[in-house]
């Protein structure tokens, strides 16, 4: 039972984490058709009890289709040959993934244009309608 750790104050249990190791896609000689390769990560998220509701909502926010519908975050990793330093890959992304959730956002402020702002947009609209107004059939008098 080991704690990886997240933040100081967040961590999550090595036990909740289930991999498994399938074939990796892509081209590859006959040594890479035989061999287990790729790690498949699986992160109960829904059934973790260390992370507070607000990192879970955010973190299925972040997740987007890595998410299920039960609630498990699924990382793929298959970048490397081996199996070791995909399962470390697999580990190092549900860290910081988990990390940026503990990200609270700003709340955004709205601001007001300022009135030179608004002046100079009504002037350069003023502009181009009197370009395209240029551009209209010349009379012959």
């Amino acid at each position: 039972m080991v704690a990886i750790p997240i933040t100081r104050s967040i961590w999550i249990d090595d036990s909740e984490l289930a991999e498994t190791a399938t074939r990796s896609g892509g081209a590859g000689g006959q040594h890479v058709n035989t061999t287990d390769s790729a790690v498949i990560l699986r992160f109960d998220v829904a059934a973790n009890t260390t992370l507070p509701n607000a990192v879970k909502n955010r973190l299925a926010t972040l997740a987007g289709s890595r998410m299920t519908i039960d609630g498990v975050l699924v990382l793929r990793a298959e970048g490397s040959r081996s199996q070791h330093l995909n399962r470390q890959e697999a580990r190092e992304r549900l860290v910081a993934l988990i990390a940026e959730a503990t990200i609270v956002p700003k709340k955004r402020r709205p601001t007001r244009p300022t009135k030179a702002s608004q002046t100079r947009r009504v002037d350069a609209k003023k502009g181009r309608s009197a370009v395209k107004a240029g551009r209209g059939r010349v009379s012959h008098d």
